[in-house]
């Protein structure tokens, strides 16, 4: 089951690096700033806690602006689907 709501930006554990693209940043922060985030990010949900591996600019875009919370596509998975995302 997926679920759409906005989760606080520090509860989301972001296990993999990733450089994202400076302009790509600044292009969504201004969009952010004008028309609010409007697609929102990919987490898992593994007992009780959020772990994103996809939308790292918009992750990043909302983190810039000083937003508390972001809209997320959560989908409820067990430690095996997790470990999957890690491999």
């Amino acid at each position: 089951m997926v679920r759409v709501e906005q989760i606080p930006l520090h509860q989301i554990r972001r296990p993999l690096p990733r450089q994202n693209d400076p302009h790509k940043v600044e292009a969504l922060m201004e969009s952010i700033r004008e028309i609010g985030q409007q697609e929102p990010i990919d987490v898992l949900e593994v007992d009780g806690q959020y772990y994103g591996f996809s939308g790292c600019h918009r992750y990043e875009a909302c983190q810039r602006l000083g937003k508390e919370t972001i809209l997320a596509r959560i989908r409820k998975a067990p430690k095996s689907v997790l470990r999957m995302h890690l491999a």
